[in-house]
């Protein structure tokens, strides 16, 4: 199992998260988050992060030009939608880039109808809590929701995971609905404030689900 930890806004957290085994970094450019991280972290600040994290740009209904010149002016590696981005916008950028398409579910939604046409334009989905507004929650995902329609596509769960959730995900993974289970998102769970992240949580987290540091 892998980890993305979401909402950084200090380069050398994310060195950190690199060093202890996190696979992903996730930048928010949505402007109304509080970890919108364009008004934290230069571009030259971002393309200078060494090590082998992925780094994954958060977006909410950007436009084409505009998610095109951040991934360029930042050097990410992948891309996050998370707003109400259509199908067919989503073949575009996989030209491009990876895609992550993340789907926030109410207990009423089905997982299938909402999959559907997404599966074949772009390269993982991810599976939130449904909110007021876009973004994350921090709100308890329901992993049954899961169970009713096991995911045919390799994803990320998200949806205020936390310390103290590594047996359940661990169990989790066993059952059909966690077979394709591709990484965890973690974030508010593991900050001592918006995009300070708490490190030392991180790493025990990390220990727990059995990832090995860097060497």
């Amino acid at each position: 199992m892998k980890i993305k930890v979401c909402g950084n806004t200090l380069p050398q957290q994310v060195t950190a998260l690199d060093d202890m085994g996190v696979t992903f970094a996730g930048f928010i450019f949505y402007p109304k988050s509080p970890r919108y991280m364009a008004m934290k972290i230069g571009a030259e600040k971002i393309r200078q992060i060494k090590g082998k994290i992925i780094k994954v740009g958060v977006f909410v209904n950007p436009t084409y030009e505009e998610l095109m010149k951040t991934v360029d002016d930042y050097r990410l590696d992948m891309v996050q939608l998370h707003g109400d981005e259509t199908p067919k916008f989503c073949d575009k950028i996989a030209d491009y880039i990876s895609v992550i398409k993340a789907f926030r579910l109410s207990d009423d939604d089905s997982l299938p109808h909402m999959t559907q046409s997404y599966t074949e334009v772009c390269d993982f989905f991810m599976f939130d809590t449904l909110g007021a507004g876009y973004g994350g929650t921090g709100k308890k995902f329901d992993w049954n929701m899961l169970e009713k329609s096991p995911p045919l596509k390799p994803y990320f769960l998200s949806g205020g995971i936390e310390s103290g959730d590594e047996q359940k995900l661990s169990e989790f993974i066993t059952t059909a609905a966690g077979e394709k289970l591709f990484a965890v998102d973690i974030n508010t769970k593991f900050e001592i404030g918006p995009g300070v992240k708490d490190v030392n949580s991180i790493r025990k987290f990390a220990e727990n689900l059995g990832i090995k540091k860097v060497k």
